[in-house]
């Protein structure tokens, strides 16, 4: 069984890969937090994967809440491994996700790493089509090795792009913050009010008023996919989104 969360589709497009590598079950958090659905039983011998991407050098916090509700049973000495699709750095990613495991006395074997495409457009332009295709077509290796390495059950910490946790740490506060929905705009004058943002958002965090979308929750996960799916580019965080584009994988 393959659980993932994915915002642009980096994360999705390992987990399919992975899942059809191992032929296990792929299984989307954002569904299951939409429908309630925290309880799953395994097969003898499945493993259990978990791929996320890296936000602020941690886990996106819909994993972690998500994590806190699940509930695996017949759980003996399967093997469990978590996959970090990442930009620069993959913060202390895996760390969060093992500690979150240790509460239910489950233990990571395998830590993998997925470089791809960074799609934190507050920072990182993403403008440059073919640059962005050439990271991707590079991250299929990675990713046929990994998949290679989950068949395999091969145990261990490939992770070698982690920061120190105290510096990961203090960038991970700094999230709650940014998760205020009060930093997403509209661009009126481009919004033909498809809804698709309203339909597609993993929190549920949007509602078409007047014909144009309105966030009506606090704070979301910030996968920013109504950014990057916005067939008009009409959604914004801050003031740096527009002039780096978007990207969704292909």
């Amino acid at each position: 069984m393959v659980f993932y969360f994915s915002g642009t589709g980096n994360s999705k497009h390992v987990a399919q890969c992975l899942a059809h590598a191992t032929k296990e079950k792929c299984v989307s958090i954002t569904d299951c937090m939409r429908n309630g659905e925290f309880s799953f039983s395994l097969c003898k011998d499945e493993r259990v994967g978990f791929v996320t991407p890296v936000y602020f050098w941690g886990l996106p916090d819909i994993v972690v809440r998500f994590l806190n509700l699940l509930n695996i049973t017949d759980l003996r000495h399967h093997f469990i491994y978590h996959v970090v699709t990442f930009g620069t750095s993959t913060g202390q990613a895996h760390y969060m996700m093992q500690q979150l495991l240790k509460h239910k006395g489950l233990w990571l074997d395998a830590k993998y790493n997925v470089r791809m495409v960074d799609v934190w457009t507050p920072l990182f332009d993403v403008s440059n089509h073919e640059k962005c295709m050439r990271k991707t077509e590079e991250a299929e290796k990675t990713i046929t090795q990994i998949t290679e390495w989950a068949v395999a059950r091969k145990a261990g910490n490939f992770d070698n792009l982690r920061l120190p946790h105290w510096l990961a740490r203090w960038y991970y506060l700094t999230y709650d913050s940014q998760r205020k929905t009060k930093h997403f705009h509209v661009m009126k004058d481009k919004c033909i009010g498809c809804n698709q943002c309203a339909h597609q958002c993993p929190e549920q965090a949007i509602t078409c008023k007047d014909g144009y979308p309105v966030w009506t929750k606090e704070k979301c996960t910030l996968c920013l996919k109504c950014l990057h799916h916005c067939p008009q580019f009409a959604i914004h965080y801050g003031h740096q989104t527009i002039k780096h584009g978007q990207f969704v994988h292909p």
